[in-house]
């Protein structure tokens, strides 16, 4: 093999608006209606993101998590969302000169693979719901990891970080996939099994 691919789903287009996303909840609120319909169609876990111009609020991309359906552990939301991101833009590099200001907006504080995948992506922003012990907690995923000044280490790279937009929405999405993992709906799908 010499190649490979993620696809996003058909039905994230049903998502979509067609406008633009102005204020942090709004494209907050995207991410998490994304982020609960995940689970049930089969894609992977409870999570979604957005790749937005920080002024204008155009969508740019839109990611979730497909690791069940791509059948690769690096396909996470984010990755999903910059990929496609840096694609349609043409480079690696979100904020390269000549380039609006992008944000990435998630739905919870990016795993160990994804802070790496953010921190150089160029983009500006990071908008999340929450961070915690409450992910791994409710939902039985590891996340790896993750230095405990990890928002100081993206301000001091020029990624500004909000967190806290629609937190308790964020709890709910996993909340109900974690109901749905302990009733075998769902599979968590950690290498090592429960956490390891």
């Amino acid at each position: 093999m010499h190649t490979f691919s993620v696809t996003l789903p058909d039905w994230v287009a049903e998502e979509l608006p067609a406008g633009p996303l102005l204020t942090d909840t709004d494209r907050m609120a995207l991410v998490h209606r994304l982020a609960a319909r995940n689970p049930g169609e089969g894609g992977g876990g409870p999570f979604a993101a957005l790749v937005v111009e920080s002024e204008t609020g155009r969508l740019v991309s839109a990611g979730v998590n497909c690791v069940l359906s791509s059948g690769l552990s690096v396909a996470h939301a984010e990755v999903v969302a910059l990929s496609l991101a840096q694609t349609r833009l043409g480079g690696w590099d979100l904020g390269a000169d000549g380039l609006p200001a992008h944000e990435l907006v998630v739905n919870w504080r990016p795993c160990a693979q994804c802070y790496g995948a953010t921190l150089w992506s160029g983009v500006r922003r990071l908008v999340v719901a929450g961070e915690g012990a409450e992910l791994e907690e409710l939902t039985g995923f590891d996340e790896g990891p993750v230095p405990e000044d990890w928002a100081e280490r993206f301000e001091q790279r020029g990624i500004a970080v909000t967190v806290g937009v629609l937190r308790e929405r964020a709890l709910e999405v996993f909340a109900e996939y974690g109901r749905g993992a302990a009733a075998g709906e769902y599979t968590v799908y950690n290498a090592r099994g429960n956490g390891g």
